[in-house]
């Protein structure tokens, strides 16, 4: 077995709490926790979308996102709306308040990018963004991510 030290699962590990470790301060300091603001980034980004489909993009599990859109459901920063189209399903979508939000921190966020992209520099910065988006691709064309992702959907 490889030593742990090369654990490629680490090592992504510890380049993610180095990175989060920058980003968290702010986030707090407007009462959110990483995983909130994955949601409110990702309804920012992509609009109202279904529960199921917002766990995917922000890679929570249900429980944990039924918390959270709870919570920011009362903080006012989502809104629940149902889908006309099929009266069983809920549309998630960002509020003003939440879009207001966003607005706020993202000066201290690209200030954060700006301080990694000086650090490490802006074209390893976009070359590391490439590589691991194919590293995702290449690996979910592996038997065992094919595997997971039918268990998943069973």
């Amino acid at each position: 077995m490889r030593d742990f030290s090369l654990s490629l699962p680490m090592s992504l590990l510890r380049a993610r709490e180095a990175v989060m470790a920058l980003f968290r301060p702010p986030l707090r300091q407007h009462g959110l926790s990483e995983q909130q603001w994955r949601v409110l980034r990702a309804l920012a980004s992509v609009g109202a979308m279904e529960t199921s489909e917002l766990a995917g993009v922000a890679f929570l599990l249900g429980p944990s996102l039924s918390r959270i859109l709870n919570d920011l459901e009362t903080r006012q920063l989502i809104e629940r709306r149902v889908i006309v189209a099929d009266r069983r399903r809920t549309g998630i979508a960002i509020s003003r308040q939440g879009l207001a939000l966003i607005e706020a921190i993202a000066p201290t966020s690209e200030q954060i990018y700006a301080e990694i992209a000086g650090r490490f520099g802006v074209r390893k910065l976009a070359r590391l963004h490439e590589m691991l988006g194919a590293l995702e691709r290449d690996l979910a064309e592996l038997p065992a991510a094919r595997m997971a992702r039918k268990n998943q959907a069973d």
